[in-house]
């Protein structure tokens, strides 16, 4: 463990008493338990090691929506919060509360330690649960007064197997494998959709030499972004709700044989379960890490139950590679090449707008062009999301944007980048929020301020919770509530905060602006007027219909 995310309390203090004597184990101070808590996510997600966050015990009830999204998202945090002596429960304790019944729903396991003699075997148990099987995270409470209890040297050890993950790798069926292998090369029109599991499986050289052996396009869930090159001939991009395209959804709806690894089938990956469909029409072969995701929301011909990574090498080495395909020559694929092409060629007018306020699609283009090789890009849910999802190419594989798209709750990015920060310090960060998710986590601006480093935030101001604002409109009509924000000076906040600002409101402005906050010494800030979702209309198929009859501006 190098570092560790959180903020004091009473009853962590005799933890940190001890933590003094032990440098090497960082402590990052956040403003607020849950910004601690999404540090910690980002941080596990980008560094392959398991997060580590703590709270003091009424701090607990302040790290739920983080944890939540960490359980949904599978990502593998140990939370540790402390509590008072567990006898003063009754008492009506000031901060007492029962954590075991808060964490119960939403992580692997929540342990209570009860003697200090416990706590190496219950710390072991809480690294290799966090790290195998579906990851996820574990709860472990500490009462202060079991902090203060001495603990045998020798009962203290590690297992290096769990300080990463995956922490084990188990194949799914020879047999079952060698039949999904038949069914791709008997298929017309296969295609491969990857999911988050993709990526915490850090599988995307298999999938690369899969997809080029066999010559299947590859798309993937808004969740699994960054496990095959985008700019690569087989990329589909994003499939589904939340990033995909009129192309991409398209060619999903046209396969015969869709192949989901590390997919767990959810709303936004098959826009509400319509896509694909007519089903009956469709082979499934589904792999996830997973017995309770794999053929949960559609029946498949051959159900895969291990881990990407292993199972596609075990697959890989089944395949005749004297049988390759030249996929290059295939027609499928040069007409996938030439409509992608095409799809892109329409993009250039929203690329090249000169429109006030900025269009979104231009500010993407202007990032594509101007962030630095090295990098990690973070996105909170809405307007932030939907345009990095669906018109950002990664070129590089791995973990390089991060989404929180399996739960959803705002205010991700910002705290996300600090965990990015600690987990990547060669990166160069950078965190895409809007001005609904700015206002729940504005206080980590001084956190980012305090630990420095390559950090970019990129807040979108269309002065709403522009989602909701959207959602509302094409469900009930212009029956906006609660939905409008009064004017802000977010640079005067930034700025107050220690961050280099900058702000965007004409287009031509855009690259010389972006350039400048990219290239900063310190962190930067900088704001960019955007409309709201219900005037410029985002890829989200079902609004993209509404918007056709209403005659308003969209992209799909």
């Amino acid at each position: 463990v190098d570092h560790v995310f959180g903020l004091p309390g009473e009853t962590t203090l005799p933890l940190y008493a001890e933590w003094v004597d032990f440098p090497d184990v960082k402590h990052v101070m956040f403003r607020d338990e849950r910004s601690a808590c999404f540090a910690a996510d980002a941080y596990a997600r980008v560094s392959f090691k398991p997060g580590l966050c703590e709270s003091p015990s009424v701090g607990s009830t302040h790290i739920i929506p983080a944890i939540a999204e960490a359980y949904y998202s599978s990502t593998p945090i140990i939370a540790l919060t402390t509590d008072v002596p567990l006898y003063l429960h009754k008492k009506n304790m000031l901060t007492a509360i029962d954590q075991t019944s808060l964490f119960k729903g939403i992580t692997k396991e929540t342990m209570t330690i009860t003697k200090g003699i416990e706590i190496p075997h219950v710390i072991r148990r809480a690294f290799r649960l966090a790290t195998t099987g579906k990851p996820g995270p574990v709860h472990v409470r500490i009462p202060m007064d079991i902090l203060e209890e001495e603990v045998p040297e020798s009962d203290i050890y590690v297992q290096e197997d769990f300080a990463k993950y995956p922490g084990h790798r188990f194949t799914a069926e020879p047999e079952k494998v060698k039949r999904a292998l038949e069914l791709l090369y008997q298929a017309e029109r296969p295609l491969i959709v990857c999911g988050q599991g993709a990526l915490y499986s850090q599988a995307w050289d298999e999938l690369v030499e899969l997809a080029e052996l066999l010559g299947v396009p590859v798309g993937s869930t808004i969740a699994g972004k960054g496990c095959f090159p985008e700019n690569h001939p087989l990329s589909i991009g994003v499939v589904g709700s939340r990033g995909g395209t009129s192309f991409s959804n398209r060619v999903l709806e046209e396969s015969d044989l869709i192949f989901y690894i590390g997919c767990n089938t959810d709303y936004a990956t098959t826009d509400a379960w319509t896509l694909p469909s007519p089903l009956e029409d469709k082979i499934i072969i589904h792999l996830d890490i997973s017995e309770a995701e794999v053929s949960n929301n559609y029946p498949t011909r051959v159900s895969l139950i291990g881990d990407a990574k292993a199972t596609l090498k075990l697959m890989l080495n089944m395949i005749d590679k004297s049988l390759k395909r030249d996929w290059r020559e295939s027609p499928r694929i040069k007409d996938l090449v030439k409509s992608s092409r095409e799809f892109w060629e329409e993009l250039k007018t929203h690329m090249e707008s000169a429109e006030k306020p900025v269009n979104p699609i231009k500010f993407i283009k202007s990032l594509s062009d101007n962030i630095p090789l090295n990098h990690v890009l973070i996105a909170d849910p809405g307007v932030s999301a939907i345009y990095l999802s669906a018109f950002y190419k990664v070129k590089k594989p791995g973990r390089t944007v991060l989404f929180n798209y399996s739960l959803g709750a705002l205010g991700f990015a910002i705290p996300a980048s600090i965990g990015a920060r600690f987990a990547s310090p060669e990166s160069h960060i950078v965190a895409l929020t809007g001005d609904g998710s700015f206002g729940l986590t504005a206080g980590e601006l001084e956190t980012i301020s305090r630990v420095g480093g390559k950090i970019t935030i990129i807040l979108f101001n269309n002065q709403s919770f522009g989602w909701i604002r959207a959602s509302i409109y094409f469900k009930y009509g212009p029956k906006y509530f609660a939905t409008e924000f009064k004017p802000i000076n977010y640079m005067k906040i930034a700025e107050g905060f220690g961050l280099l600002p900058f702000r965007v409101e004409c287009p031509e402005d855009l690259d010389k602006t972006l350039l400048e906050a990219l290239n900063a010494d310190t962190p930067a800030f900088m704001e960019i007027i955007i409309e709201p979702e219900d005037k410029f209309v985002p890829p989200v198929p079902s609004w993209v219909k509404k918007a056709r009859e209403l005659g308003l501006r969209y992209v799909y």
